[in-house]
């Protein structure tokens, strides 16, 4: 494994068509927005369908959804018991963590497992070099509904219809930016290499790959463009919101609502001495 060497930091142009790219549980699963009316997808969110695309790529992961899991583990307390003893000291706790998963060692983790056996509890804080902002969208999005009927009803429905009423919502179109970073200090202490930096690229580029689901159909995530910045020493040439901020995205002139890639103008900014790689997502 190459120890990485540079801070790098990245962007993500995703396009959203007739899709809800991240629902509120708490606003009966409506698409995220602020209260400017701009979309939003948490980092959490992100973070979920990367860690979903390095499992997909052979990866052990430590925080796996429940449909993905591998080894039958039940909890995140049973998966840490067997494979790491709570015996062992934290700093060699959290190390061994680091070289057994890779999302543990990309964005870090809480290790906070309490036992009626004191000696067996377990306390360990882990820090990753990744981190992801909130996604927000270039401009204000508008959000559809439409009422569904589901056929089949959850509980008995002693002689009456078992058909229920639903709602649906969707964005209409929506171009949204992802903005993250990677530090070099904390991926020293995480295990985190060049190795995993290039699988983290390739987990970016190729995103929404089964991700499909009745909310996100197949094909209406898309990941345009994917910035990939390598500085040229551990604290970069520039700060990282310099660096996300060369990339320009507007509304061309006369357009009021978007509905495609082609009525926004996207520029970059030179950066002297930083030029970014540039690669078309899938």
């Amino acid at each position: 494994m190459t120890a990485l060497k540079n801070k790098i930091d990245f962007m993500l142009l995703i396009k959203v068509t007739n899709a809800n790219p991240n629902g509120d549980p708490l606003n009966g699963n409506r698409p995220r927005t602020t209260y400017s009316g701009l979309g939003e997808i948490s980092d959490v969110c992100i973070k979920r369908k990367i860690r979903n695309r390095l499992q997909d790529m052979g990866e052990n992961i430590f925080v796996q959804s429940a449909d993905r899991s591998k080894d039958k583990c039940t909890s995140l307390k049973e998966r840490a018991a067997k494979e790491i003893p709570s015996s062992t000291s934290n700093d060699d706790y959290a190390k061994q963590a680091c070289e057994k998963w890779i999302d543990v060692r990309t964005f870090g983790q809480v290790f906070a497992f309490g036992n009626k056996n004191k000696k067996e509890s377990v306390s360990v804080g882990v820090r990753g070099p990744v981190s992801i902002h909130q996604s927000m969208s270039c401009s204000p999005i508008d959000i559809n509904s439409m009422q569904i009927t589901k056929s089949v009803n959850s509980e008995p429905s002693e002689g009456k219809s078992s058909d229920t009423m639903g709602t649906k919502h969707f964005v209409e179109f929506g171009l949204y930016k992802v903005k993250g970073s990677i530090n070099v200090q904390l991926a020293e202490k995480t295990g985190f290499s060049e190795e995993d930096a290039n699988k983290v690229k390739e987990a970016l580029r190729t995103l929404f790959i089964n991700d499909a689901s009745s909310a996100r159909p197949d094909g209406s995530m898309e990941v345009i463009t994917l910035y990939w910045w390598v500085h040229n020493n551990k604290i970069g040439q520039y700060s990282a919101a310099k660096v996300h901020n060369s990339l320009k995205v507007s509304l061309k002139d006369n357009v009021l609502i978007p509905t495609s890639v082609e009525d926004y103008q996207i520029e970059l900014e030179p950066l002297e001495g930083l030029e970014p790689e540039i690669i078309e997502g899938i």
